[in-house]
């Protein structure tokens, strides 16, 4: 099995055309014909994923976010993206990125079934299909299958994404039913998720300037956090490679935690 092979099977659940543009995603370090034995998946290239990947000899990592966004003018050990990077070079590992085309295409209609979302709809388009004229965009809205309290819905989040921590804005006690969710940094769906006329929004890394003005405008804001709300695509994409290529490649999870504690 050569990474060129994989990358192709991944392209397939979230093509890179897809992707924002001012995104970064495909393959960002090593060789197409690399052959690939073993596969590790993080949501994050962070110093203690690639001590990982070259710990346990894989020959492909696979992320959510890039490790590299924007342009690089050298790339040395004085950096440490750099070092990264000639970690990854080093040990001939061919490292993937799927950021926004992954959102697009699986994140957050996983996310939306999580919760129970029903009747969804696309907070905000990004692409549409040339060929079945389909619309593909950033966060889900929807009507919850049982009315619930926002509390309610506090706790289902939690469940839903394996939390014992979130923030939550307004009156936890009114019932709502249409709800908006958007992975990861979801501030910028703000008036979108008003404009669908959601109640709640549940996202990650909400400022207190953005989550004042929202609720002013009728909407609540449930911050799970942005590993709390995107950790499962790693599970995610294991279980499609495993689907794909279980018996061909060996596939393994990163260890990874939330990088915030509370005290």
């Amino acid at each position: 099995m050569i990474c060129k092979q994989i990358m192709e099977q991944l392209e397939q659940l979230a093509p890179i055309s897809y992707a924002e543009s001012w995104d970064n995603v495909g393959l960002l370090v090593g060789r197409e014909e690399k052959e690939v034995k073993k596969i590790m998946i993080a949501l994050d290239a962070s110093d203690s994923v690639v001590e990982q990947v070259v710990k346990q000899q894989a020959d492909m990592l696979i992320t959510h976010h890039p490790m590299i966004f924007t342009a690089m003018k050298r790339v040395t050990d004085t950096d440490f993206i750099g070092r990264r990077i000639l970690a990854l070079a080093g040990a001939d590992v061919s490292y993937y990125a799927m950021h926004t085309n992954c959102d697009v295409c699986m994140m957050n209609d996983v996310a939306a079934k999580k919760i129970g979302l029903q009747t969804e709809d696309i907070l905000e388009t990004v692409v549409e299909d040339r060929k079945t004229g389909e619309k593909f965009g950033i966060g889900k809205v929807g009507v919850l299958k049982d009315i619930m309290s926002v509390s309610q819905l506090a706790g289902k989040v939690k469940e839903a994404f394996e939390l014992e921590n979130i923030r939550v804005t307004g009156d936890i006690n009114v019932k709502v039913d249409r709800v908006a969710i958007s992975t990861g940094s979801g501030k910028s769906m703000v008036k979108a998720a008003i404009k669908k006329g959601a109640k709640v929004l549940i996202t990650g890394d909400m400022d207190h300037h953005t989550a004042k003005d929202a609720l002013d405008q009728g909407l609540q804001i449930i911050d799970a956090g942005h590993y709390g709300t995107e950790h499962f695509m790693v599970e995610e994409i294991y279980h499609y490679l495993a689907e794909h290529f279980g018996k061909q490649v060996e596939i393994i999870m990163a260890k990874e935690e939330e990088p915030f504690l509370v005290l």
